[in-house]
């Protein structure tokens, strides 16, 4: 019984400090450091939020780059991040491949499919592209808005991603970013 006051002491001391000082000073420095990360990079159109720089959103219509597959049900759905967890082997994963490539094939015939848009990313929830797998799409964009492929060219240019320090990672593309600048670009010449 002499060691419970201690115990309990210890217990009620630790609770407070790794249950609440610990995760508050944790959220103010975040908040004063890395205040857009912090609150889950969100991206804004007309002040409301529209979703976030690091999660996939599945973009369908023909007018709009899509992201990555997405090996998670339903896709990009950001409550069930993760992969399909298939080997390279795999049947499956063979079949989904072949799939997307006959889908993607009928889209850009005689063009080489990038490997990002036939390969689930890790995740599900990928929001960048390579700069190829965007320019691959510009053809069914261009067609379905009624654009030059050039002014798509300069588009994805334009919001493409240097790798970090120049040389770690690769170069990336935002599908959101890059399909809200879209739209934007389509009002401004409306």
């Amino acid at each position: 019984m002499s060691q419970f006051r201690p115990a309990l002491m210890l217990v009620l001391v630790m609770t407070v400090i790794t249950g609440l000082l610990y995760p508050l000073a944790v959220t103010g420095i975040a908040q004063a450091v890395f205040p857009f990360q912090a609150n889950g990079s969100l991206i804004l159109r007309d002040g409301k939020p529209v979703g976030s720089a690091l999660i996939a959103q599945n973009f369908t219509a023909p007018g709009y780059f899509q992201p990555r597959p997405s090996a998670i049900s339903p896709p990009y759905d950001a409550n069930q991040s993760g992969g399909s967890n298939l080997g390279p082997t795999a049947e499956a994963d063979a079949k989904a491949i072949a799939a997307r490539a006959k889908v993607l094939a009928a889209e850009n015939p005689g063009v080489a499919i990038p490997e990002a848009l036939l390969t689930a990313s890790a995740s599900g929830l990928d929001p960048d592209l390579s700069p190829a797998a965007a320019r691959f799409q510009v053809r069914r964009i261009a067609a379905a808005r009624h654009l030059d492929p050039a002014v798509l060219e300069r588009l994805i240019r334009a919001h493409t991603r240097e790798p970090w320090l120049g040389f770690v990672g690769a170069r990336t593309v935002n599908v959101l970013e890059l399909n809200l600048a879209l739209d934007a670009l389509v009002r401004a010449h409306a």
